[in-house]
C-alpha cells in the first residue's frame, strides 16, 4: 500500500493548523494515520514548523511521497545533523 506524507487540518474556523502525518494514499484528509510527524501552522507570523526529523527520514527512505506542500516545508527546514 503506498504511503503519503501530507497534512491533516486542525484548529478552528478560520484560524488553521495542520498536522504533518504519514498515511495511506487513499485514506481522507482527516481520517487515520500511521504516524504523527509535525505540526505546521501558517497563522504563526513567520510560519512555523516543527517536525520529528529521524521519523521523517524514516518514512521517506522507505518510500513514503511527500505532497507539494510538505515537500516545501521540508525544504525550508534546516538539514539535519
Amino acid at each position: 500500500m503506498a504511503v503519503k506524507i501530507r497534512l491533516a487540518r486542525a484548529g478552528a474556523k478560520k484560524r488553521p493548523y495542520y498536522r504533518i502525518v504519514a498515511t495511506h494514499a487513499d485514506s481522507p484528509r482527516d481520517g487515520r494515520f500511521l504516524e504523527r510527524l509535525g505540526t505546521y501552522d501558517p497563522s504563526a507570523n513567520p510560519s512555523k514548523v516543527e517536525v520529528n526529523r529521524p521519523r521523517l527520514d524514516y518514512w521517506l527512505g522507505v518510500g513514503a511521497l511527500p505532497s507539494e506542500t510538505v515537500a516545501r516545508l521540508i525544504k525550508s527546514l534546516p538539514a539535519a545533523t
